[in-house]
């Protein structure tokens, strides 16, 4: 009998087999995204600023810009965003800690009777709470405040302080530099790329910092809406530490879907012990009415195009962030999603070139082209 030398069909090229390959590709994808986090959260010191800087330079460039236009020197257009930023910066937590010193005796009376009627409630209201109890659970707490574990964390917590006050030196930095020099140091990430590539990568380049600086201003301005409104409803409603709590809704506002309802809940809670249930229920109208506000119309008109993701998203975004990086990664999560799916849609789309110019030729009598070059004519 003869041999049978046709080929045989490689395992590979079968639907298991192409099903295997596209699984194994998945596979080392994610083991390079993994080891990738996993890098990244050990140089947390350095990744963390030079992430925050990039954002805030991107929010920033345009005055820069403007300074740059105007004949101003870059160093001296980077110095003066800077020390701006820095001087309103440092307005805003000395009234922040003003209103705090002269309004906290207040607030503890206030909370003192309030932890008092809660007591008189649960000894004396439907859930037989007796005062043994409460007095145990007190002695409890106090426990746990003076315990080795709460030492060790307080330990734990001066070492995060050192680490974020050096953090804040290494990025301002990064800023100046990035404000100085941002776009030399961009060229200079680039020119290792194929030159076919470099159009493109430019072009991601100034799109990604439209989106970052677009997310970021249109955010602030979203706050600021926010911590205005329910800040001056605080203070006509007689509620202590309104401008503190106000600047805690603009932060909170830089958290999308769940910042603005927290610092909202956290206003709310401090009118309740402060002034009673009618004022706190009054701010909890004024929060929601804002929250409502804000997501169907100062959101979509002032951010536009700045943020392209589904809610869902966003959602999934920042529950992943919050894992890997805590509170720091819920504010970085948004804009650097933002980002990436720019990046995505930039890098899948037309790379544009320029067009030779064309020849516009003069016809004789409609039909036939004239020469390139023609010579006077004569009359």
């Amino acid at each position: 009998m003869d041999k049978d030398t046709r080929p045989r069909p490689s395992p590979w090229t079968d639907s298991l087999g192409r099903v295997a390959v596209r699984s194994a590709q998945l596979l080392v994808i994610l083991l390079v995204v993994s080891t990738f986090v996993f890098g990244m959260s050990r140089l947390k010191l350095v990744v963390t600023p030079v992430l925050i800087t990039i954002i805030v330079a991107a929010a920033v460039s345009p005055v820069v810009g403007i300074l740059r236009r105007r004949g101003v020197p870059d160093a001296l257009a980077a110095w003066a965003a800077m020390l701006t930023g820095l001087g309103t910066i440092s307005a805003v937590v000395w009234l922040v800690v003003r209103g705090f010193r002269r309004e906290w005796d207040d607030l503890v009376a206030a909370s003192g009777e309030g932890f008092n009627e809660l007591q008189r409630y649960l000894t004396n209201g439907p859930f037989e709470i007796s005062e043994e109890q409460i007095e145990q659970a007190r002695q409890a707490a106090v426990d746990f405040l003076t315990s080795a574990t709460v030492s060790s964390g307080a330990i734990a917590g001066a070492a995060v302080a050192a680490e974020i006050v050096a953090g804040i030196f290494l990025g301002l930095v990064v800023l100046f530099f990035l404000l100085k020099d941002g776009q030399r140091i961009w060229d200079f990430l680039v020119s290792p790329l194929p030159a076919e590539t470099h159009e493109r990568a430019h072009r991601i380049g100034n799109r990604a910092v439209e989106v970052l600086g677009g997310y970021v201003r249109g955010t602030a301005i979203v706050a600021m809406v926010d911590a205005v409104v329910i800040g001056v409803a605080l203070a006509i409603l007689g509620v202590p530490l309104a401008l503190p709590l106000a600047t805690i809704v603009f932060l909170g506002a830089f958290v999308p879907l769940i910042g603005a309802t927290l610092a909202g809940t956290i206003a709310a809670l401090v009118a309740l012990v402060a002034n009673g249930p009618g004022t706190a229920l009054v701010v909890v109208v004024v929060v929601i009415a804002v929250n409502q506000l804000e997501g169907d119309l100062l959101a979509p008109v002032v951010l536009g195009r700045a943020v392209r993701l589904h809610a869902l998203a966003i959602l999934l975004a920042l529950t992943a962030g919050t894992i890997l990086a805590g509170i720091v990664g819920a504010l970085l999560a948004v804009p650097l999603t933002a980002v990436a799916w720019t990046v995505v849609r930039e890098w899948q789309g037309p790379v544009e070139v320029e067009e030779p110019p064309r020849l516009h030729l003069r016809r004789r009598s409609g039909a036939e082209p004239a020469a390139a070059a023609e010579g006077p004519v004569e009359s």
